[in-house]
C-alpha cells in the first residue's frame, strides 16, 4: 500500500494573496484541484463554525481561508456553499461576527444551516445518526476544520470537525450517550467522517487555539495548512507538529484500536514544507475532562439554543 500523503504549507497570517497562494499549494501538492471537484459539483465547505466569537479568538475557521476557498472553487467552475450546524447560534449567526456573510454574498455563495436530517445507520454498530440532507446532498465535500485544543479530546485537527454535520442539539444528546467512555464517542466521530467522506481536508493553523478549547482558549500563530486525503494522517502529522504523541489524544487512540487510518508517522509521506523546522515545543494541552455530558447539561444546552434562535428570527424578522 502507498503512503497516506499530508501536504504542509507555510502562511504566517491570513492576508489574501498568502492564504490564497497557500490554499493553491495544498492542492498543487495533493495532485491538483481536479482530483477533487470537477466544473459544476456542487461543494460543501465544511468550516468549524461553535459559537459567535470574532475571528481574533482563533474558535473559528478563519474567514480569510473560508474566502480564498470558495473563490477558488469558483473560478474553477465548481459552486461551493459553506454550511454548519453550530453548537451555539447558527451558521449565518457565527458568519456575521466573523463578518463573513457580506464577503460570500458579493461572491454569490450560499451560506447554509445543515438542518433537514436525515436519519442514517452508521458504522459496524449501525447506529442510527441525524445528518443534514443539506451536508449529504453535495457532490463533494471539502473539509476545513480549526487546528485547536479541546478539553475533552485534547486537541482537534480533522475527524471531531464533521460532527458539526449531525444537526442541531442532537450533538448534545450523544455527548450524553456515547460520552462515558472515549472509545465509544470518538469510534462515533469516526463512523460519521467515514460516512460522510470528504474528498479532501484541510486544516486551518495559521493561528490556532491552545488551553482551554474548543470556545474558550488562547489563540496563538502556528502559521501552517495542514491538507490531505487520510484524516488520521493528517492528525498524526498534527500531533507531531505541536510535539505530542499520538496517544495524547482520544481520537488517535481509538483509530489505532479499530485499526482505520495511519497514525505511524514513519508511514506518513510529508511533502510541501519542512515542518520538522518549525515544531511548537510549548503548545498547552489541557488536562482531559468528561466527554460525556449529564442530563442536566443536555436540557440546558438545548433551552439556551431554543432562546438563541429564536432571537435570531426575531431579528431577521424585525
Amino acid at each position: 500500500m502507498s503512503k497516506p500523503v499530508v501536504a504542509l504549507t507555510r502562511c504566517d497570517n491570513y492576508d489574501p494573496p498568502k492564504i490564497a497562494d497557500a490554499i493553491q499549494r495544498q492542492f498543487d501538492l495533493l495532485g491538483g484541484l481536479e482530483t477533487f471537484v470537477r466544473p459544476g459539483d456542487t461543494v460543501l465547505l465544511k468550516p468549524n463554525f461553535i459559537a459567535p466569537k470574532s475571528r481574533r479568538h482563533a474558535t473559528q475557521t478563519d474567514p480569510a481561508f473560508i474566502i480564498e476557498m470558495a473563490r477558488l472553487l469558483k473560478d474553477y467552475g465548481a459552486k461551493p456553499f459553506v454550511g454548519d450546524s453550530p453548537a451555539w447560534s447558527t451558521a449565518i449567526g457565527c458568519a456575521k461576527v466573523l463578518e463573513l456573510d457580506e464577503p460570500l454574498k458579493k461572491l454569490d455563495v450560499p451560506l447554509k444551516d445543515l438542518d433537514r436530517p436525515k436519519w442514517k445507520r452508521i458504522g459496524e454498530r449501525k447506529t442510527r445518526v441525524g445528518i443534514s440532507s443539506v451536508a449529504l446532498e453535495a457532490d463533494v465535500i471539502i473539509n476545513i476544520p480549526k487546528f485547536k485544543a479541546h478539553q475533552q479530546l485534547g486537541a482537534t485537527f480533522a475527524i471531531k470537525n464533521m460532527f458539526g454535520c449531525v444537526t442541531g442539539k442532537e450533538k448534545a444528546i450523544w455527548h450524553f450517550f456515547k460520552g462515558k467512555h472515549a472509545d465509544d464517542f470518538c469510534q462515533l466521530l469516526i463512523d460519521i467522517y467515514k460516512h460522510l467522506n470528504p474528498a479532501l481536508t484541510i486544516i486551518d493553523a495559521v493561528t490556532v487555539m491552545e488551553g482551554h478549547g474548543p470556545i474558550n482558549g488562547r489563540a496563538r500563530p502556528l502559521g501552517w495548512l495542514i491538507g490531505g486525503i487520510e484524516p488520521i494522517a493528517c492528525e498524526t502529522v498534527s500531533a507531531k507538529l505541536i510535539g505530542a504523541q499520538p496517544e495524547a489524544f482520544p481520537i488517535l487512540k481509538t483509530a489505532q484500536h479499530i485499526g482505520f487510518g495511519c497514525s505511524d508517522i514513519g508511514q506518513i509521506e510529508t511533502v510541501g514544507d519542512d515542518f520538522l523546522e518549525h515544531l511548537c515545543t510549548d503548545f498547552d494541552i489541557p488536562n482531559l475532562v468528561p466527554i460525556r455530558f449529564s442530563f442536566p447539561h443536555v436540557c440546558k444546552s438545548i433551552c439556551k439554543q431554543i432562546i438563541l434562535l429564536t432571537k435570531g428570527t426575531l431579528k431577521q424578522s424585525g
